[in-house]
């Protein structure tokens, strides 16, 4: 018997998403898009088996939907979903970044809802970037709604096992907590420091001096303004609490520095390294990261056509690369980044195999 499997929104996340669930020999995925031309692409593609025109003739044969668009479209549409003939044991889920708002929104309805955030992005968007190995090792967190029993959030994590995400189930408050500290937060303080680097005026070459660790620091200073605008209303309260924490520990930092004692300041250092080398390494967290791969290598013509060309016979694919000019406190000269830790392990030891170049992973 098939499953029939509704992606609503194929962009990045929902694109990808519905070329990983395709792994499913009984599953029919349907796709649909605002955008008409999205769909066409889609199937074309071949990141959905059908194109859907009418979203409520499609849905009434869904024994799964997934509303992979932004909270605000996500909220309207379950709204819709009142309206629609559904089938009694389908399962409706999201893709949304933040949950209580989708969660509060999906609390009456008459069928079944888990909310869900596959934690994994890219630095391109669209559905021409969706990628079926873009879940594998990521985090996939599920809130389930009122209505949903054990055996309704096996069933999902069943579906979703085909990703080869790590899935997790939370609250919706559990979640927009943690991650209002190690995703929603953070970006705020990425932009702040933006800001505080446009401020200065003085010296302008201060730019330049930016090309190395501070434009690493701040590197997700760069996502979409539109869904980082909504990611923060939707999560306000979680992210002001956040906010406030930081201005406390700005202000003890402040007296710290004021009593300018050396061993009071090596042990907030000292503290903040202990904690900071204790993370996980391996695997996606909760904010979109590439993995970076550190090279020395001499100046010399045609050195990274080399390097880039042991990737290509090794079928390894990059993100990015660029040259540090400003290397204060960073290894290497050469930055290489990939999509997966798996990859750059690879490179790490394709590129150490066939060079003498001293790598590292920071």
């Amino acid at each position: 018997m098939k499953t029939n499997i509704l992606v609503i929104g194929l962009g990045l996340i929902g694109g990808s998403l519905a070329k990983s669930l395709m792994r499913h020999e009984d599953a029919i995925v349907y796709g649909y898009d605002a955008d008409a031309l999205t769909v066409r692409k889609a199937y074309k593609m071949g990141i959905i088996h059908k194109p859907v025109l009418s979203l409520e003739e499609a849905a009434a044969e869904a024994d799964f939907i997934f509303f992979a668009t932004p909270v605000g479209a996500a909220k309207k549409l379950l709204q819709q979903s009142r309206f629609w003939k559904l089938r009694k044991d389908v399962i409706l889920s999201d893709t949304g970044s933040t949950k209580m708002e989708i969660m509060e929104a999906a609390k009456d309805l008459e069928h079944v809802f888990i909310g869900g955030h596959p934690m994994a992005g890219s630095h391109k968007s669209g559905v021409e970037a969706a990628k079926e190995v873009l879940f594998e090792n990521a985090y996939y967190i599920l809130t389930p709604g009122p209505l949903a029993g054990a055996a309704h959030i096996n069933k999902l994590k069943d579906l979703l096992a085909v990703t080869k995400a790590k899935v997790h189930t939370l609250s919706a408050t559990e979640h927009d907590h943690m991650t209002s500290i190690v995703s929603h937060f953070p970006h705020l303080i990425a932009a702040s420091l933006v800001h505080q680097l446009d401020r200065e005026q003085e010296y302008p070459f201060t730019r330049q001096l930016a090309a190395g660790g501070f434009r690493d620091i701040t590197r997700i200073a760069s996502s979409d303004p539109v869904m980082w605008r909504d990611i923060t209303t939707q999560n306000n309260g979680m992210i002001t609490r956040q906010l406030a924490q930081w201005i406390d520990e700005m202000a003890n930092l402040k007296k710290l520095l004021e009593a300018n004692e050396e061993e009071p300041i090596r042990r907030y250092f000292e503290k903040a390294k202990i904690v900071r080398d204790q993370l996980p390494i391996a695997g996606h967290g909760a904010m979109y990261s590439v993995f970076d791969l550190y090279i020395d290598v001499p100046d010399v013509p045609g050195i990274i056509s080399e390097l880039t060309g042991y990737l290509a016979e090794e079928q390894i694919s990059i993100v990015n690369l660029r040259i540090l000019e400003t290397r204060e406190d960073v290894f290497g000269i050469l930055v290489i980044s990939f999509q997966t830790d798996e990859d750059r392990q690879r490179a790490k030891a394709c590129i150490a195999a066939r060079t003498v170049y001293d790598v590292y992973i920071s």
